[in-house]
């Protein structure tokens, strides 16, 4: 009778760590193999080198543990660290003898969820997407929030784009999120808008080099431990493409429906209709597509330009039957904003007066 992994992780559940919780709820352990003959092996994965190196007697409990499991014949197991180097010296603690509070870590292999998950305080959530990038999808992202929160709701926004978040810049944060217990992360506002990303966890230039594993787990620790509070409408700023981060949001959350956003020009409108074609078989309800880099006025002349053609992505959300909710211009105003951490939608001009329109349509329409 083969060996039930359920078991297996019954029985690693029960072995307590010192500072609490357990090697499941900790998600601890990886690599768990259970072989037809009853051989069982899996790594436990500690912070650092230094608590690994305090972790022998959790591993020989472990080992324990699972070999009482009816049908183990036998376990292997291995300590090894999450960070693969020494320990880090602890952080002296504040002033008055209180401890300081636990280091915060994002990035983690996901853990099981019954169906999609309700984000509590959360009464909305808008996926804004594109099928390539540079078509500006952070950059409407940030602004759509800042006008959502200029006309009156509480919005927050996070920042999904795991492998390039921008949205700290665009924002002008760079203050490492609180966190009152090394789980629940206390967000950062800026703008009227509640904000998260993990760019924040990281030195500039750093790189996140992760696999799908830790994409899923990063982002659901960005969607649940953080303490969003009350919001009218969560924005989420996704990667490009249609990739693990797109999937692990519509399938775990229920998405109120995502906005699409491209160029005009074909290039960009092939790649849009991949993204669309991906929300429909997520079951995720496509709001509207926006039309971004559509018109450039000449500061000196006043010619119009459109520099990636124009009316692509009208024509596109009449031939599937959307709403175009927006056609926004090139404007360098919105570029020197975002580089500036004033999005310019913050201000006054042609370009913040588009995304206050569409910000108004989209509360119009019950989606803000």
């Amino acid at each position: 009778m083969p060996v039930d992994k359920g078991a297996i992780q019954t029985a690693l559940a029960k072995v307590g760590l010192a500072d609490g919780g357990d090697l499941v709820s900790r998600d601890m352990i990886r690599a768990l193999q259970i072989g037809d003959s009853g051989d069982v092996k899996f790594v436990i994965e500690a912070d650092d080198a230094g608590a690994a190196s305090r972790m022998e007697p959790i591993l020989e409990a472990a080992k324990a543990a699972v070999l009482a499991v009816e049908g183990v014949s036998s376990v292997s197991a291995l300590l090894t660290a999450h960070s693969g180097g020494p320990a880090k010296p602890a952080a002296p603690a504040p002033q008055g003898g209180t401890q300081a509070p636990p280091s915060l870590k994002i990035g983690r292999h996901p853990t099981p969820q019954a169906g999609p998950t309700k984000i509590a305080g959360v009464e909305r959530i808008i996926a804004v997407g594109s099928g390539k990038g540079g078509v500006g999808k952070s950059t409407v992202s940030a602004n759509l929030a800042v006008a959502l929160a200029r006309q009156g709701r509480k919005v927050g926004l996070l920042d999904a784009d795991i492998y390039g978040p921008s949205q700290p810049r665009m924002m002008g944060l760079n203050k490492r999120p609180g966190s009152p217990d090394g789980e629940r992360i206390v967000p950062l506002q800026a703008h009227g808008v509640t904000f998260m990303s993990i760019g924040l966890m990281l030195e500039e230039g750093q790189a996140v080099i992760w696999r799908g594993p830790m994409l899923m787990g990063a982002l659901q620790q960005m969607m649940t431990q953080v303490e969003w509070g009350e919001l009218d409408v969560l924005i989420v700023d996704l990667p490009p493409g249609t990739g693990d981060v797109q999937l692990t949001l519509c399938q775990r959350y229920p998405i109120t429906g995502a906005v699409v956003v491209s160029t005009p020009q074909d290039v960009a409108l092939i790649d849009a209709r991949k993204a669309i074609d991906m929300f429909g078989k997520l079951k995720t309800p496509v709001l509207g597509l926006i039309e971004n880099m559509s018109t450039y006025i000449c500061p000196n002349c006043g010619h119009e330009a459109h520099l990636f053609g124009h009316g692509g992505v009208a024509a596109e959300a009449k031939q599937m039957n959307v709403p175009l909710l927006a056609q926004l211009p090139l404007e360098l105003d919105t570029r020197l904003g975002g580089d500036k951490g004033v999005p310019v939608a913050a201000g006054e001009g042609s370009a913040a007066e588009a995304y206050a329109a569409l910000a108004k349509g989209l509360v119009e329409g019950g989606m803000g």
